[in-house]
């Protein structure tokens, strides 16, 4: 079956169809990852976008529910140059193509994906609709032009625990707060014996200081910082009172609590071999990326927070630190999955911060 990935500028890409069949609309972006397309797909971070993997051969191990970052799939599409129909693993448990059909995913395969991803990296992220069967075009084309915008999407409640719940643990009280959490931030901290309390994103500050915790954990999570105002104004209430620590989307939220702005970036960053150097030590760290959004630097100046990791690619903001308090985030995910574990640091570092606080 033919399948058809039309952006909002007229550009169409045609292929033959994998995983399930219909329409779907959504963000056109690019994963540079080799490996690790079934975190990609089931990172909750990636709701509200069609995702292009740049690497030619997709699903040659096939699918693992062990490597899962969330109980199902949040992609509105999935689009590669070959999707591999006979993978070997001995932990297989089905292919990509039969995954897709039951969490309901379009996939495109056999287009150009280095024309596409030229083209999103040249004009920027893209509006698109994914469709299979025969279709006219033109018609994808208007239909692309007319999708809302990823900004002004409630896409957090979508992928948010929508209840508080405990996993034990004899060390520290940590409470997460979801706004899609991966679920390798819950295993690196509970790696760590902590106790982890995974809140809903609208808990309120005074309902977190309740559970008493040692630290706070922002989750990353899809969508636009500025759309989870709520979320904003408790940490804005938090800040001073217990050990944060904030990734992804929670570092952007962290700054936007602290006083500095986001900005939309051209075609974000996307992909497990981004390197991230560590201002403090000056060590550099290739890591795993997810985000089309950043803190923007010059509006931190004559706050009470400072950078602490650039990007070696373009020199974007990749962490920030509070000048006085336990407070501090990275853009990245030290939780990889996908990708290398040398920023699990960061998780020990968060430790040392809650001991300097008291259990």
């Amino acid at each position: 079956m033919l399948a058809t990935l039309a952006l909002e500028d007229g550009t169409v890409f045609t292929g033959h169809a994998f995983g399930a069949a219909g329409e779907q609309w959504g963000e056109v972006v690019f994963n540079t990852g080799m490996t690790g397309y079934q975190e990609v797909l089931t990172d909750p971070s990636y709701c509200g976008q069609i995702v292009v993997m740049t690497y030619p051969l997709i699903g040659n191990y096939g699918i693992m529910k062990e490597d899962f970052e969330s109980k199902k799939s949040y992609v509105r599409g999935f689009v590669v140059r070959e999707e591999c129909r006979q993978p070997s693993n001995w932990r297989l448990s089905e292919t990509i193509d039969s995954f897709l059909k039951k969490e309901n995913v379009i996939g495109l395969a056999g287009i150009d994906t280095r024309a596409l991803t030229r083209r999103l990296r040249s004009y920027g992220t893209m509006r698109g609709v994914l469709c299979t069967g025969e279709t006219d075009s033109q018609a994808l084309v208007e239909r692309a032009k007319n999708c809302p915008q990823l900004t002004g999407q409630e896409l957090v409640p979508i992928v948010a625990t929508t209840e508080i719940y405990t996993l034990p643990g004899d060390g520290f009280r940590v409470v997460l707060m979801d706004f899609g959490a991966k679920l390798n931030i819950i295993r690196c901290l509970r790696e760590r014996n902590c106790e982890v309390v995974v809140v809903p994103p609208t808990t309120t500050a005074g309902e977190i200081l309740s559970l008493n915790p040692a630290g706070i954990v922002l989750s990353n999570g899809p969508g636009d910082p500025t759309d989870v105002p709520y979320a904003i104004k408790t940490v804005q209430e938090l800040i001073d009172k217990k050990p944060l620590l904030g990734i992804c989307l929670g570092h952007q939220i962290l700054g936007l609590a602290m006083g500095a702005r986001t900005y939309k970036m051209k075609f974000g960053h996307r992909g497990a071999n981004h390197p991230v150097k560590d201002l403090a030590t000056g060590r550099v760290y290739i890591s795993s990326h997810n985000h089309g959004f950043s803190v923007d630097e010059e509006s931190m100046r004559g706050l009470d927070i400072y950078v602490s990791h650039r990007n070696l690619n373009d020199g974007t903001v990749e962490g920030l630190r509070h000048k006085f308090l336990p407070v501090f985030s990275v853009q990245y995910h030290p939780e990889a999955s996908p990708g290398p574990k040398d920023s699990e640091y960061i998780f020990d570092e968060f430790l040392t911060k809650m001991a300097g606080e008291g259990r």
